[in-house]
């Protein structure tokens, strides 16, 4: 149980966790309804000793029981997954994760992913050839599929894990339905954290959020900042003369039997809205445009007079589509009220938006670009040679220079695209598009870190094992890195 677990690690916890870490976990608990406004009052009140205050919080929390316990443990390893790994919490979620997932597993999982998970687990030792052969002797594939994951559970929480893995692997449908996706892209960013960013240590880790979006710690922006100063788009910091825009246009009824109303393009809306505001952008959005009304207002969005003053922009354009480009509310299909790609980027381009010179343009484009699924099948030998890769050109080494000077009509720009020419976008009706959810849940927790083309691979790296549909970046001509150091 999650209270006799926090219990165990209550010294520990008390000796190492710091006032920070103590004041982010409170929010949490706080914005959970575990603690209320009073409760969190106390315990930020005890006397100012860091030791007082975690002894409080803990002992407050395992009163409440169980469930407040497992926040608490969620809330300490996202917040310091360094502690967490000390105090066992994180192994702790590893076994708990897959005790939760046994009742659906069962149910939904099918024999031919039964056997490759087996192969799995034989293969990284976890089960041996006695134990596989146990599983596999069993008739029925609900017992098989007991049999598993109760044989994997009493091997503990490494072996949870190996196991969370491998379904994961094998089906990514599945494991999507029983929470493990989302648990392990959990672990996926705290494990690029500890071991791989060039700018992050221990002492760095984001302890503060403001609208979900984690902060960009001072010693990471500085660090930044002197390693990468030639590297990056520059900020703009004061926020009296700084005024970042960004539009959203999101069409959800359309005038046409042609084409359906976009169910969930609303939670949509409100969630790109509340990304922006939350990284600082001043958000003009509109609903139900055709295409000419569309254009009128990038054009009119474009001409402000406020971007002299900005440092960069999104723009965020969500609607049916097809291979021509995004409906209008009026469209009836084939090429009747659309807006095409190429209409987007002349109007933003250097020529017609002198303002954004030198500066990030992000367009964010949720629409189908076709009707097809975006799938095949193909055999593991079918990856192309080197040899069938063409060459890049050899430019010229010499240039002549002019009295004027020369810019490019379009520079600074990035287009990502919900999915690939051709091929649809998928969209839930409660939850909205996949795409973007996918797209602020992976802003929101690396913004603080990550340059923007890096948070645009990790949105791809969500649908790799998901074919459902691939994002795609387009239009590409960034020439720095833009890093929007969420908090500055």
């Amino acid at each position: 149980m999650a209270d006799k677990k926090l219990a165990e690690v209550r010294t520990e916890f008390v000796e190492k966790v710091n006032k920070a870490v103590i004041r982010a976990v409170l929010d949490d608990l706080q914005e959970r309804a575990v603690l209320s406004d009073a409760e969190t009052e106390e315990v930020k009140e005890r006397s100012g000793l860091k030791q007082e205050q975690a002894r409080a919080l803990i002992d407050g929390v395992r009163r409440k029981g169980p469930k407040a316990s497992l926040l608490a443990i969620q809330s300490i390893s996202s917040r310091d997954v360094f502690l967490a790994e000390q105090l066992g919490l994180t192994t702790f979620l590893e076994d708990k994760k897959l005790g939760e997932a046994r009742t659906q597993f069962v149910e939904l999982v099918n024999k031919a992913v039964i056997s490759k998970i087996l192969d799995d687990l034989l293969e990284k030792g976890v089960l041996n050839d006695e134990e596989v052969e146990k599983v596999k002797k069993k008739y029925v594939t609900q017992e098989q599929a007991r049999t598993l994951i109760d044989g994997v559970r009493k091997k503990g929480s490494k072996a949870s894990l190996i196991a969370i893995k491998s379904i994961h692997a094998r089906d990514a449908f599945l494991a999507e339905q029983l929470g493990l996706t989302a648990f392990l892209e959990g672990m996926w960013t705290f494990a690029w954290i500890k071991f791989y960013s060039p700018n992050v240590s221990k002492e760095t880790q984001p302890v503060e959020s403001r609208q979900g979006i984690k902060l960009c710690p001072q010693n990471v922006f500085d660090k930044i900042q002197k390693e990468e100063s030639t590297k990056i788009y520059p900020i703009i910091r004061d926020l009296k003369t700084r005024t970042r825009f960004a539009i959203i246009i999101c069409n959800i009824d359309f005038e046409s039997d042609c084409f359906s109303r976009r169910e969930g393009a609303d939670v949509d809306l409100a969630g790109m809205k509340h990304l922006l505001t939350g990284l600082g952008y001043e958000v003009e959005w509109h609903t139900n445009l055709c295409s000419e009304e569309m254009a009128d207002r990038l054009r009119k969005f474009a001409a402000r007079k406020e971007h002299k003053t900005s440092d960069s922009t999104f723009v965020v354009l969500m609607s049916h589509g097809l291979r021509a480009g995004l409906c209008g509310v009026k469209s009836k299909g084939e090429n009747s009220d659309i807006l095409s790609h190429d209409t987007i980027y002349s109007i933003l381009n250097n020529r017609n938006c002198p303002d954004l010179l030198n500066k990030p343009k992000v367009i964010i484009i949720q629409a189908c670009r076709g009707e097809n699924k975006g799938v095949i099948y193909v055999s593991c030998a079918d990856a192309p040679s080197a040899d069938s890769l063409s060459r890049v050109p050899r430019l010229p080494a010499q240039y002549e220079s002019d009295a004027l000077r020369r810019v490019h009509v379009e520079s600074d720009l990035i287009c990502f695209c919900s999915t690939t020419p051709d091929n649809v976008s998928w969209r839930s009706p409660t939850t909205g598009s996949i795409f973007i959810v996918q797209l602020i849940k992976q802003m929101q927790e690396h913004a603080w870190c990550y340059h923007l083309e890096d948070i645009f691979r990790e949105v791809q790296h969500a649908f790799s094992n998901n074919p459902l549909q691939m994002p795609t970046r387009e239009r590409a001509t960034l020439l720095r890195k833009f890093y929007l150091f969420p908090g500055y």
